[in-house]
């Protein structure tokens, strides 16, 4: 429906919080985004954004109306949904994913759903595993795809379609660095760690039961990051074995050894419950538990 884009691209800015990033990916100028917004705000009756030194943010009247956009355009969908004719599902289905499950996972988990019900839009977003349960619960995207934690949240459902074991890596080039490593001289290797997630509290975790307090060389957002430092020789790092593997740096790393294991991330889709009911995400669910070993 043309009179929801408004609403669609104050979501899109409600969650970027940043014009620019929404100009370019909605395929608007910046004047006719901030038209966009002005005309809102006038409808309105209130200032929906403020723009200050330190960026982009939601005033209480923007955050408020953000929910009922979002319940607007969730309704509009899930209207057509309901509609759907012989022709088959028709609608948008929005996912997240990290960008290593996009690239190794997603396209043989989405093949069959896609074979399916052509009909049915995809919209995929990419970054960091850390950020897609917050997504979920903003109501950003329909379903993630991404490592799951150990406790999901009870409003969540969650369907593990993969897992792959974490793994240490060093430098070629790092001698001294590997050396120490392959010796098991841990208080000598300092640590490239992600700044949050699953994966620092598993390295850290493998390093308390070592009883290790290493130096911190670096803190990165998102794996793809630290494997670019870790082959420059500025510390070890801890990623999950599929990262490396798809990674354009893999040629530069070694995998250590190490004893006890680190740990090991499942993969899987991660969905609000309640939006479970919806033909779209239904027939995704069904689509993949099918398409699983057993299913």
């Amino acid at each position: 429906m043309e009179s929801l884009e408004p609403l669609r691209v104050f979501l899109h800015l409600a969650d970027t919080l940043n014009f620019g990033r929404t100009s370019v990916e909605r395929h608007l100028s910046p004047a006719t985004l901030t038209r966009t917004v002005q005309r809102l705000e006038t409808q309105v009756g209130r200032r929906l954004f403020d723009r200050g030194p330190r960026g982009v943010a939601l005033t209480d009247e923007g955050r408020r109306f953000a929910d009922y956009a979002r319940q607007a355009v969730a309704l509009w969908e899930q209207y057509r949904e309901a509609g759907r004719d012989e022709v088959g599902l028709s609608g948008t289905l929005r996912i997240f994913s990290s960008v290593t499950a996009g690239q190794a996972i997603l396209p043989d988990l989405l093949a069959p759903f896609r074979r399916a019900h052509p009909q049915v839009r995809l919209e995929l977003q990419t970054g960091d595993a850390a950020g897609a349960i917050g997504r979920l619960d903003e109501g950003a995207v329909d379903v993630t795809v991404a490592a799951l934690s150990a406790r999901v949240p009870e409003h969540l459902a969650s369907l593990p379609v993969a897992e792959t074991p974490l793994v240490c890596v060093v430098a070629h080039t790092a001698r001294a660095l590997r050396a120490a490593a392959q010796a098991g001289d841990w208080a000598a290797v300092p640590f490239v760690l992600p700044r949050g997630g699953l994966a620092r509290d598993a390295a850290r975790r493998w390093l308390r039961r070592r009883r290790l307090d290493p130096a911190i060389a670096a803190e990165v957002d998102g794996h793809e990051a630290l494997l670019t430092l870790v082959s420059l020789g500025i510390g070890a790092g801890v990623v999950p074995q599929l990262v490396l593997e798809t990674s354009a740096v893999k040629d530069r790393l070694s995998v250590v050894p190490v004893e006890p294991p680190i740990g090991t991330f499942v993969i899987g889709l991660c969905a609000r419950r309640i939006d479970l009911r919806r033909p779209i995400l239904s027939a995704l669910w069904a689509s993949v538990v099918a398409a699983r070993p057993g299913g």
